[in-house]
């Protein structure tokens, strides 16, 4: 049943539209002239990451839970699924939620790609990975997972929507696409989401401590919201099955960031050490091999730049 996709999608379906790097996802598709369907329950992503899409004449929303089966016309042939509480302060908050967009929903986002022939892409996690006893983390490696830890809700979710795109690969043919995302930041992330980016901008602005969790010397690497898109748009053009890592080889400490954000808001802030969260990983850095060879794709925004654009983004919308 696959199809030949088109580079340039004439409909696409992003499901999650309304969160962070699925509202920016729906901004690039826009602008690459696409007619772009937003499917949302809103349970985390937000109206004013879509209000500015709303007159366009391209652009429909589709108030739907993915976790039950849903219509879209006309049909598509690009779709995105990127429904799923993605923050530790959501997947703690609405577990059974979180587990059911990753199960239920990308079940009926894969029928939707089905029955129209589409391209389907799932937005898969670093999570994947778990706390890795590889490092860096390539797309051989099976990961080391807790399955009932309390990041398992969302780590074992994006785990199961690979298994299962993959068998839908396999029985039914449907073109498919996993791409594995790893630490994103950028404007329209919320402050109290409980990821380190917007947590520590958010208290740094605030002229609050910066709660930095254990020692601080676990890392992430940060990747612009504008490279991870590019990278997921490049992924689904080519027509690779994946997975495929996105994110930026270069990574940094939780206690080097910290003092970096101070450092960039011109904050007078200080650090305070938090108890370190359960099953938090010590390390996270991808191997991007695959998506330098194949898709030509790496990071082009510099960290600082990015970080300038998130604080000022803050900045202007005071956002909470």
């Amino acid at each position: 049943m696959a199809t030949s996709f088109p580079r340039r999608p004439q409909h696409a379906v992003v499901t999650g539209g309304a969160g962070f790097v699925g509202s920016h996802l729906c901004a690039a598709l826009l602008d690459s002239g696409a007619t772009v369907t937003c499917v949302d329950d809103f349970s985390t992503g937000r109206v004013a990451n879509i209000a500015g899409f709303l007159p366009h004449g391209g652009f429909r929303l589709h108030e739907a839970n993915v976790s039950e089966p849903f219509r879209v016309d006309p049909p598509p042939d690009l779709v995105l699924h990127f429904a799923s509480p993605a923050s530790p302060a959501d997947y703690l908050r609405l577990p059974l939620h979180t587990l059911e967009a990753g199960s239920l929903g990308t079940r009926n986002a894969l029928a939707l790609a089905r029955a129209a022939r589409a391209r389907f892409v799932l937005a898969s996690t670093s999570e994947v990975y778990g706390d890795p006893r590889e490092h860096p983390q390539s797309e051989r490696y099976w990961g080391n997972v807790n399955p009932v830890g309390p990041r398992s809700v969302y780590d074992e979710a994006k785990r199961f929507g690979e298994a299962l795109t993959t068998a839908e690969a396999s029985e039914h043919g449907t073109d498919t696409c996993v791409v594995r995302l790893f630490n994103t930041y950028g404007p329209r992330m919320r402050g109290y989401d409980g990821r380190a980016v917007p947590t520590f901008i958010r208290q740094a602005l605030a002229g609050e401590s910066l709660t930095v969790t254990g020692d601080g010397l676990q890392t992430r690497s940060l990747c612009y919201v504008d490279d991870t898109v590019r990278g997921i748009l490049a992924a689904a053009a080519h027509g690779m099955s994946g997975p495929v890592n996105l994110g930026n080889p270069t990574e940094i400490t939780m206690l080097d960031l910290a003092r970096w954000i101070v450092e960039l808001t011109g904050s007078r802030s200080e650090v305070r050490f938090i108890e370190r969260p359960t099953d938090d990983p010590a390390v996270r850095c991808p191997d991007i091999t695959l998506a330098r060879d194949k898709l030509q794709w790496e990071p082009l925004i510099p960290a600082e730049e990015g970080l300038r654009r998130t604080i000022a983004w803050f900045r202007d919308t005071q956002d909470g």
